[in-house]
């Protein structure tokens, strides 16, 4: 083989790299604020306890969520009457960007200790940055609050307890 045959995946290579900063810059100057600002108008609009958070770890992956932090205010009263009712803080629909540029979308369910989950999370899809739209958002956080709601309440009946 010749040096000369190298030169297809070198040039794929480098093409790879070129996209990967470009998903990165799309991330950067539009996607994440579109998330950010999306979500913050959704809790506006809806005070029901939850927050929006950014994340970022040693500068290599960015994540925005929307996640439970406290008790809608609205149902306060309705929780006085029942003295050992706790709410549980947690649940989170996460947008987060990958090393490679791309968002992948999943939700992490509320740590219950003394309740062991199968599954403490749903991976929901990938996207390319420049696909991420207000629409999107909306469906996702639509999704959330339908797996938050099967959490609360769910259909199959475990033995807990006695």
């Amino acid at each position: 083989m010749k040096i000369e045959h190298l030169e297809e995946h070198v040039n794929d290579y480098k093409a790879s790299i070129k996209t990967v900063v470009d998903k990165k810059t799309i991330w950067q100057t539009n996607t994440k604020n579109l998330i950010r600002n999306t979500l913050h108008a959704i809790c506006e609009k809806y005070d029901i306890g939850w927050k929006v958070q950014e994340l970022n770890w040693i500068g290599t992956n960015e994540a925005v969520n929307i996640s439970f932090d406290s008790f809608p205010k609205e149902l306060m009263d309705c929780t006085n009457k029942i003295p050992a009712y706790q709410f549980i803080q947690g649940g989170a629909l996460i947008f987060s960007q990958s090393y490679s540029g791309d968002i992948h979308t999943f939700i992490l369910f509320p740590y219950v200790e003394q309740i062991p989950l199968e599954n403490d999370s749903i991976e929901l899809e990938m996207y390319d940055p420049k696909d991420i739209t207000e629409k999107l958002i909306i469906e996702k956080v639509d999704d959330f609050l339908k797996e938050m709601i099967k959490w609360e309440v769910p259909t199959i009946k475990n033995k807990l307890g006695y």
